[in-house]
Protein backbone atom coordinates (compact mmCIF):
# COMPACT_ATOMS: atom_id res chain seq x y z
CA UNK A 1 0.00 0.00 0.00
CA UNK A 2 2.82 2.44 0.81
CA UNK A 3 4.48 1.70 -2.53
CA UNK A 4 1.27 2.53 -4.40
CA UNK A 5 0.84 5.81 -2.50
CA UNK A 6 4.43 6.77 -3.28
CA UNK A 7 3.93 5.88 -6.97
CA UNK A 8 0.84 8.08 -7.28
CA UNK A 9 2.56 10.97 -5.48
CA UNK A 10 5.67 10.63 -7.65
CA UNK A 11 3.58 10.55 -10.84
CA UNK A 12 1.70 13.67 -9.74
CA UNK A 13 4.98 15.47 -9.01
CA UNK A 14 6.43 14.53 -12.41
CA UNK A 15 3.23 15.65 -14.11
CA UNK A 16 3.33 19.03 -12.33
CA UNK A 17 7.02 19.49 -13.17
CA UNK A 18 6.46 18.70 -16.86
CA UNK A 19 3.43 20.97 -17.02
CA UNK A 20 5.27 23.95 -15.57
CA UNK A 21 8.31 23.37 -17.82
CA UNK A 22 6.09 23.31 -20.92
CA UNK A 23 4.54 26.65 -19.97
CA UNK A 24 7.94 28.35 -20.14
CA UNK A 25 9.05 26.76 -23.41
CA UNK A 26 8.82 28.40 -26.80
CA UNK A 27 6.47 26.69 -29.26
CA UNK A 28 8.17 24.83 -32.13
CA UNK A 29 8.40 26.55 -35.50
CA UNK A 30 8.35 25.14 -39.03
CA UNK A 31 10.91 25.77 -41.78
CA UNK A 32 10.16 24.78 -45.38
CA UNK A 33 13.06 22.60 -46.59
CA UNK A 34 11.86 21.18 -49.93
CA UNK A 35 8.88 20.11 -51.99
CA UNK A 36 8.24 16.65 -53.45
CA UNK A 37 6.00 16.27 -56.48
CA UNK A 38 5.12 12.58 -56.88
CA UNK A 39 3.54 11.39 -60.11
CA UNK A 40 0.93 8.66 -59.73
CA UNK A 41 -0.25 5.76 -61.89
CA UNK A 42 -3.65 4.13 -62.15
CA UNK A 43 -5.28 3.21 -58.83
CA UNK A 44 -5.57 -0.51 -58.17
CA UNK A 45 -8.67 -1.28 -56.08
CA UNK A 46 -7.91 -4.45 -54.13
CA UNK A 47 -11.24 -4.49 -52.29
CA UNK A 48 -12.32 -5.39 -48.78
CA UNK A 49 -9.90 -6.81 -46.23
CA UNK A 50 -10.25 -7.62 -42.54
CA UNK A 51 -9.11 -4.05 -41.75
CA UNK A 52 -11.09 -2.14 -44.41
CA UNK A 53 -11.12 -1.45 -48.14
CA UNK A 54 -7.57 -1.55 -49.61
CA UNK A 55 -6.19 0.22 -52.67
CA UNK A 56 -2.68 0.85 -53.93
CA UNK A 57 -1.48 3.64 -56.19
CA UNK A 58 1.83 3.28 -58.03
CA UNK A 59 4.34 6.12 -57.67
CA UNK A 60 5.77 6.48 -61.17
CA UNK A 61 8.26 9.35 -60.80
CA UNK A 62 8.46 13.00 -59.87
CA UNK A 63 10.79 15.67 -58.55
CA UNK A 64 12.22 17.05 -55.32
CA UNK A 65 13.19 20.72 -55.19
CA UNK A 66 14.45 22.88 -52.38
CA UNK A 67 17.32 24.88 -50.95
CA UNK A 68 20.37 22.61 -51.18
CA UNK A 69 18.49 19.57 -52.51
CA UNK A 70 17.09 18.67 -55.89
CA UNK A 71 16.50 15.47 -57.76
CA UNK A 72 13.89 12.94 -58.78
CA UNK A 73 11.42 10.50 -57.27
CA UNK A 74 12.41 7.02 -58.42
CA UNK A 75 9.61 5.08 -60.14
CA UNK A 76 8.48 1.68 -58.86
CA UNK A 77 7.07 2.58 -55.44
CA UNK A 78 3.56 2.47 -53.96
CA UNK A 79 1.10 4.48 -51.93
CA UNK A 80 -0.90 1.99 -49.83
CA UNK A 81 -4.33 3.24 -48.77
CA UNK A 82 -6.80 1.69 -46.34
CA UNK A 83 -10.37 2.99 -45.90
CA UNK A 84 -11.18 2.47 -42.23
CA UNK A 85 -14.63 1.66 -40.84
CA UNK A 86 -14.81 5.15 -39.23
CA UNK A 87 -14.70 6.83 -42.66
CA UNK A 88 -11.04 7.92 -42.50
CA UNK A 89 -8.28 6.65 -44.81
CA UNK A 90 -4.77 5.64 -43.69
CA UNK A 91 -2.00 6.36 -46.22
CA UNK A 92 1.47 4.81 -46.27
CA UNK A 93 3.76 5.78 -49.13
CA UNK A 94 7.25 4.27 -49.36
CA UNK A 95 9.56 5.54 -52.11
CA UNK A 96 13.08 6.74 -52.94
CA UNK A 97 14.44 10.16 -53.82
CA UNK A 98 17.59 10.34 -55.93
CA UNK A 99 19.37 13.66 -55.60
CA UNK A 100 21.14 15.36 -58.51
CA UNK A 101 24.47 14.75 -56.76
CA UNK A 102 23.89 10.97 -56.46
CA UNK A 103 22.36 10.66 -52.98
CA UNK A 104 19.59 8.12 -52.38
CA UNK A 105 17.03 8.79 -49.66
CA UNK A 106 14.27 6.38 -48.61
CA UNK A 107 11.04 8.21 -47.71
CA UNK A 108 8.23 6.65 -45.68
CA UNK A 109 5.35 9.09 -45.50
CA UNK A 110 2.20 8.36 -43.50
CA UNK A 111 -1.07 10.22 -42.98
CA UNK A 112 -4.64 9.78 -41.85
CA UNK A 113 -7.23 11.60 -43.95
CA UNK A 114 -10.73 12.17 -42.58
CA UNK A 115 -13.03 13.75 -45.13
CA UNK A 116 -14.87 17.00 -44.48
CA UNK A 117 -18.57 16.82 -43.81
CA UNK A 118 -21.09 18.08 -46.32
CA UNK A 119 -20.90 21.87 -46.65
CA UNK A 120 -17.58 22.07 -44.76
CA UNK A 121 -14.36 23.37 -46.33
CA UNK A 122 -11.85 20.76 -47.58
CA UNK A 123 -9.60 19.24 -44.93
CA UNK A 124 -5.86 19.96 -45.11
CA UNK A 125 -3.79 16.79 -45.38
CA UNK A 126 -0.72 16.71 -43.16
CA UNK A 127 1.80 13.87 -43.40
CA UNK A 128 4.46 12.41 -41.14
CA UNK A 129 7.53 11.80 -43.33
CA UNK A 130 10.51 9.82 -42.11
CA UNK A 131 13.75 9.81 -44.07
CA UNK A 132 16.52 7.23 -44.29
CA UNK A 133 19.41 8.92 -46.11
CA UNK A 134 22.91 7.68 -46.78
CA UNK A 135 25.44 9.00 -44.28
CA UNK A 136 26.99 12.25 -45.42
CA UNK A 137 25.45 15.36 -46.93
CA UNK A 138 21.79 14.43 -46.28
CA UNK A 139 22.04 12.62 -42.95
CA UNK A 140 20.37 15.62 -41.26
CA UNK A 141 17.14 14.26 -42.76
CA UNK A 142 17.48 11.11 -40.64
CA UNK A 143 17.89 13.15 -37.46
CA UNK A 144 15.14 15.75 -37.81
CA UNK A 145 11.41 15.85 -37.19
CA UNK A 146 9.34 16.77 -40.23
CA UNK A 147 5.74 17.41 -41.26
CA UNK A 148 4.38 17.51 -44.79
CA UNK A 149 1.44 19.35 -46.33
CA UNK A 150 -0.04 17.28 -49.18
CA UNK A 151 -2.24 18.58 -51.96
CA UNK A 152 -3.33 17.10 -55.29
CA UNK A 153 -1.82 18.54 -58.47
CA UNK A 154 -4.15 19.04 -61.41
CA UNK A 155 -1.78 19.51 -64.34
CA UNK A 156 -3.04 18.11 -67.64
CA UNK A 157 -2.98 14.34 -68.04
CA UNK A 158 -0.52 13.62 -65.21
CA UNK A 159 -1.96 12.65 -61.82
CA UNK A 160 0.30 13.80 -58.99
CA UNK A 161 0.51 15.06 -55.43
CA UNK A 162 2.70 17.88 -54.11
CA UNK A 163 4.08 17.56 -50.60
CA UNK A 164 5.71 20.61 -49.01
CA UNK A 165 8.14 19.29 -46.38
CA UNK A 166 8.76 21.36 -43.23
CA UNK A 167 11.36 20.73 -40.53
CA UNK A 168 10.18 21.23 -36.96
CA UNK A 169 12.61 23.51 -35.09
Amino acid sequence: MKVRTFGVAAAAGISLALGSAAQGQQAPSLEHVFTITAELGETLELGPTGRGNRRIIPITGGTVEGEGISGTVRPGAWDWQLDRPDGCTDLIADYFLETDDGGVINVRNTATVCRAGEGEPPISIFTRPQFEPQLGKYEWLGRGVFVGHLEPVHDGDVSAVRIAIYQVN
